[in-house]
């Protein structure tokens, strides 16, 4: 049904031939501050070819990029609160789609419903479905998404998989083949980095253990969290941390992600914003580099998005508004995306402008279970996805599974009840 409803709003977009849309005022003018974090490679440049788009509708605005660098918005989202509390919000920031995110700013306040946004623009009819289940909350919408990047994703090097005569593994205990071969042949099998790349990985392997509908039922309650299945999951993930570099603790993921460029590493398992850093390289994929679902995990796309806000007191909201507008439109996205190594966030997207990667991640959202991200905000609210935070930084330090099981149960139990 999700893929029939999908599809069904983009051929009668391209049937209509109509958008609906505002006209740019280029005489309109103020200063917007913008917070986010994209500051790796690929990210930076998608985020220049972002604000070219608003330049050219309002060239009388003055921009200022606030950029805070660290994956995942973890730094930014502390500064973030910071400001917001202090009444020193910046003009729009960037935040995840999903309770686990958007909830810490719009429960007490600190945002702007923009609805009405959604109901000039007519979002709801561009927009699919299960993204805009993600960005509802208390019957508003808050953020406007500027993209979809698909987390469960296995990128692997080309030149070291057909030197050793390898397969990229589509299951774990092809996983497990392929890093003993890698190993013994003094290649790293799986690059990874920080704490919060870990947990990636770690929802990744529950995903592919559990399949769509239980790992969606972690987070409501449907799924045991102490199910022998859930431990089994842990179990593998526990053995797949024996086949990454030692220094892991203190690499970004994009230092992670250059293991691979560099021939270091055989594979990354990390969101499609990979993507768009390996083409920062100067990568070509499908040629230096190949992808694929994680282990397990071929028929579901783990989804998250990228939006922005307009906090309550914005100064110059105008010009905020006229940013969230624009962010929102097709021209936006294509310019965007295309660099960023993510899909749009809209369903009349113009294919003829994404990659090779990007059409089969149209291709796979459209038809895929769609599944949240915890790391990335979707699946938990924010007290259940610290809990897990800290619980996997815990683990890493001791590797036992019993106690993270035992800390993911207890977390679970706490927030469900």
């Amino acid at each position: 049904m999700r893929k029939l409803m999908v599809w069904l709003m983009v051929a009668g977009l391209l049937l209509s031939g109509s958008a609906i849309g505002w006209a740019a005022d280029e005489d309109l003018t103020g200063t917007l501050e913008i917070v986010h974090w994209w500051t790796a490679g690929g990210e930076r440049e998608a985020m220049d070819a972002l604000y070219d788009v608003f330049r050219d509708r309002y060239p009388l605005v003055s921009l200022i990029d606030a950029s805070i660098s660290g994956g995942a918005g973890i730094a930014a989202r502390a500064v973030l609160i910071s400001r917001i509390v202090g009444g020193r919000p910046p003009g729009t920031f960037q935040v995840h789609a999903g309770a686990g995110t958007i909830d810490p700013y719009a429960e007490p306040g600190f945002l702007e419903p923009i609805t009405f946004i959604y109901e000039e623009e007519g979002w709801v009819d561009v927009f699919p479905e299960p993204l805009l289940d993600m960005l509802r909350f208390d019957g508003e919408y808050w953020n406007v998404p500027v993209n979809i990047h698909r987390s469960n994703v296995l990128w692997y090097n080309s030149a070291i998989f057909e030197e050793h005569g390898l397969e990229p593994p589509a299951t774990m205990d092809d996983f497990f083949d392929v890093a003993e071969e890698l190993e013994a042949a003094g290649i790293i099998p799986l690059a990874l980095g920080e704490t919060w790349t870990v947990v990636h990985l770690l929802e990744t392997v529950l995903l592919g253990t559990l399949g769509p509908e239980a790992y969606d039922g972690l987070w409501d309650g449907t799924t045991d969290w102490g199910s022998n299945e859930v431990r089994d999951a842990l179990v593998y993930f526990d053995r797949m941390l024996d086949y990454v570099n030692p220094d892991f603790s203190a690499l970004s993921w994009d230092e992670a992600s250059g293991l691979v460029v560099d021939g270091d590493a055989a594979m990354n398992i990390m969101g499609d914003w990979a993507h768009g850093y390996f083409m920062a390289q100067g990568w070509t994929p499908g040629v230096e580099y190949g992808w694929q679902p994680t282990p397990g995990t071929a028929g579901a796309f783990q989804a998250l998005s990228d939006t922005f806000v307009l906090p309550q007191d914005a100064p110059d909201r105008d010009v905020v508004v006229a940013w969230l507008r624009t962010v929102g439109t097709r021209e936006a996205q294509d310019a965007f995306n295309p660099i960023k190594g993510s899909i749009s966030a809209r369903v009349d997207a113009d294919r003829d402008a994404y990659d090779v990667y990007q059409e089969s991640a149209m291709d796979d959202f459209a038809q895929d279970a769609i599944v949240p991200s915890l790391q990335h905000g979707a699946a938990a609210s924010p007290e259940w996805m610290d809990d897990f935070i800290s619980a996997v930084g815990s683990f890493v330090a001791h590797r036992d599974v019993d106690t993270l099981h035992n800390d993911l149960v207890a977390s679970a139990e706490e927030a469900l009840d």
